[in-house]
Parts: structure tokens; C-alpha cells; sequence
């Protein structure tokens, strides 16, 4: 499977979304984010998602025991540690060009690699994607437009909002009548 994410590890993040990611795309399901945390001794955090955005409890259980023993053979943390699987929850990471025209119309923070017209950090509603860059309707600029280039963004999420939280909850609804 190819990576197709925008946003990626690097270090041992990688090192664990190598190993997991064929296990997950076996089953069906996307990647969005690995991280390892020296929490509760060391913690390995796994984000997952279905295509269409979902992700049940059921799914987590069945991504923990295919991912399990792929970490155990590769063992790349070298000693003992936790494993969560969860959802990108409401407030998730942006990582593929789908996701940041999937919640245009949503507030986002996004953060640049490098500098942008003096600044890396933006705050705003999401346009939408043209081409190679996603548009930005700045909150701290009175409205201002911007357009940054995806390659250059470094990190990026959804913020919290009421708005954000309804449409949450109705696709929620949605996605438990399909099943």
C-alpha cells in the first residue's frame, strides 16, 4: 500500500507506521497517525479510519489483534508498552489532501514547515483544496484569505466547534443505520 498521506512520522513513529499499516490496510482500514509516548511507561498510540471517516469500537479490537503481533515480531520499541487504537476523534488530524476539502467549511489549525509571508501558524475556516493548496478564511485577519501549499503544511486538525459537533454526531447516526 502507498502512503498517501500528506502528514507523516518520522523516527520510531515510522518505524511502528511501517509495520502497522499493512495489517490495517488488510482489514480495510486507513492509517492516520502513529504515535509513541513515554506515557504510563511508554504508550503506543495508533489513529485509524474507515474510508468513510468511521471507526467503532469493534474495529479497534479488531485492529489491536492484527497489529499486536506484527509489533511483537518487529519489536521496534525494544521493551514493554502499551497499545491504543482509537479513532481520529472529533477534533482530528488533517493528513491527506481529502481530508482538508472533506471538512471544508470547518475551523482548522494548521502549522508550515517553514515560514509563509512571516508566519507559520494559521487559524481558520477551511476553502477547500486547489490544486496544491489549501485555502484558509484567517479568523485573526478580519476574514483574509490565504492559500498554502499542502507540501509545506506540518501539522493541521480540526478545532472543536458546535457546528463541527453536529455534523459529527449526524454522520455518527448515519454510519450506525448502515450497519
Amino acid at each position: 500500500m502507498q502512503d498517501d498521506r500528506l502528514i507523516t512520522e518520522t523516527g520510531l513513529d515510522a518505524r511502528v507506521a511501517r509495520i502497522v499499516a499493512p495489517s490495517l490496510d488488510a482489514l480495510g482500514f486507513r492509517l492516520v497517525r502513529v504515535r509513541v509516548t513515554g506515557q504510563n511507561g511508554c504508550t503506543v498510540q495508533v489513529m485509524a479510519e474507515r474510508a468513510d471517516g468511521t471507526l467503532t469500537i469493534e474495529d479497534c479490537e479488531a485492529i489491536s489483534h492484527a497489529i499486536s503481533p506484527a509489533l511483537d515480531v518487529d519489536d521496534p520499541i525494544g521493551k514493554a508498552y502499551h497499545l491504543e487504537v482509537s479513532s481520529p476523534g472529533i477534533d482530528r488530524p488533517l493528513v491527506r489532501v481529502e481530508d482538508f476539502a472533506r471538512w471544508s467549511g470547518h475551523e482548522a489549525k494548521l502549522e508550515t514547515a517553514v515560514p509563509i509571508d512571516g508566519r507559520r501558524r494559521y487559524r481558520g475556516i477551511l476553502l477547500g483544496v486547489d490544486g496544491e493548496t489549501v485555502g484558509v478564511r484567517l479568523a485573526d485577519l478580519g476574514g483574509e484569505k490565504v492559500w498554502l501549499p499542502l507540501g509545506e503544511i506540518s501539522d493541521a486538525r480540526l478545532v472543536l466547534t458546535d457546528a463541527l459537533v453536529e455534523q459529527s454526531l449526524k454522520a455518527g447516526k448515519k454510519a450506525a443505520a448502515m450497519n
